[in-house]
């Protein structure tokens, strides 16, 4: 049977390429936070959108970037998902990503030219992210999880409302992105340590990972329950303490976990946890 062609586009291969899923959650996040925890701010109101709009195409543009170089790893780890050279072109993705930056970066930088400044600095690390640092220990974890945080605290970085509160749940966040990197990390030990990549699992082995990963659980833990103290917020407090018992299953099934199927239950749970730290804005 012949092989299929890739070709200059394709809208299912596209809407794969840059996960819609994740950037509707992305949407979901920035308005839960601008509508619930925020004052004065409508569903309609443009700034809210345009830099909705802009997160959503930076990261858009970071998943085509990062698939565009493990395309070599994808066929090893996850063959039957791969987009790049195989359904659309490569040159065509590298449109696609360059595009989405410039259009993200001009449309922050029309918002406030700090927010412009923010996603250049966010567009590049993104690149660096896919390029190198995602082949080193713990470093491209790290600025995925900032990243991811840092969609949350933007909405309070430009509104200049309710820091605490929202940095609080930038720093949720940035916490179980961290923790899902890492066990996405021991998920793909195989096809990393093929291609030569330095990840914590591949460097130290699955159980001293696993140490570091019940260290940051407990730190950040305890350290998002401090922040709730300075808030004297009863939602929050009930929330993070009604989350302990997901955490405990968590570590069981962390402590547990010795195959790929394992692993990638856990990362699932870990979006789960964040959906449901996003959806409890409502109750603001």
């Amino acid at each position: 049977m012949t092989q299929q062609l890739p070709k200059n586009f394709s809208f299912p291969g596209f809407v794969k390429l840059i996960r819609v899923q994740n950037l509707l959650i992305i949407v979901l996040t920035q308005y839960l936070t601008a509508l619930y925890l925020l004052e004065g701010i409508g569903i309609l109101n443009l700034e809210l959108f345009l830099l909705s709009l802009s997160t959503v195409f930076l990261a858009a543009a970071g998943y085509i970037i990062n698939d565009y170089y493990d395309v070599k790893i994808d066929y090893i780890n996850k063959p039957e998902k791969v987009i790049v050279g195989k359904v659309i072109k490569r040159r065509v993705v590298l449109f696609w990503h360059t595009f989405l930056n410039f259009a993200a970066i001009i449309i922050g930088a029309f918002l406030d030219w700090k927010i412009g400044a923010i996603h250049f600095a966010s567009a590049f690390m993104l690149w660096l992210y896919s390029n190198q640092l995602k082949r080193l220990p713990f470093v491209g974890n790290f600025i995925v999880a900032v990243l991811t945080g840092l969609s949350i605290s933007i909405i309070s970085l430009y509104f200049g409302q309710k820091p605490v509160l929202v940095h609080t749940f930038g720093l949720f966040a940035f916490a179980i992105s961290l923790i899902r990197e890492i066990i996405k990390d021991m998920e793909d030990w195989k096809g990393d340590a093929d291609f030569g990549c330095k990840t914590l699992p591949i460097i130290w082995g699955i159980r001293k990972t696993k140490l570091v990963l019940y260290v940051l659980i407990s730190l950040f833990y305890f350290l998002i329950f401090y922040m709730t103290q300075f808030l004297e917020n009863d939602i929050l407090y009930f929330y993070f303490s009604g989350l302990t018992l997901f955490v405990i299953y968590f570590i069981h099934k962390l402590s547990q976990a010795d195959t790929i199927k394992h692993y990638h239950f856990l990362s699932n749970f870990c979006k789960v946890i964040m959906l449901s730290g996003i959806l409890s804005m409502l109750f603001f």
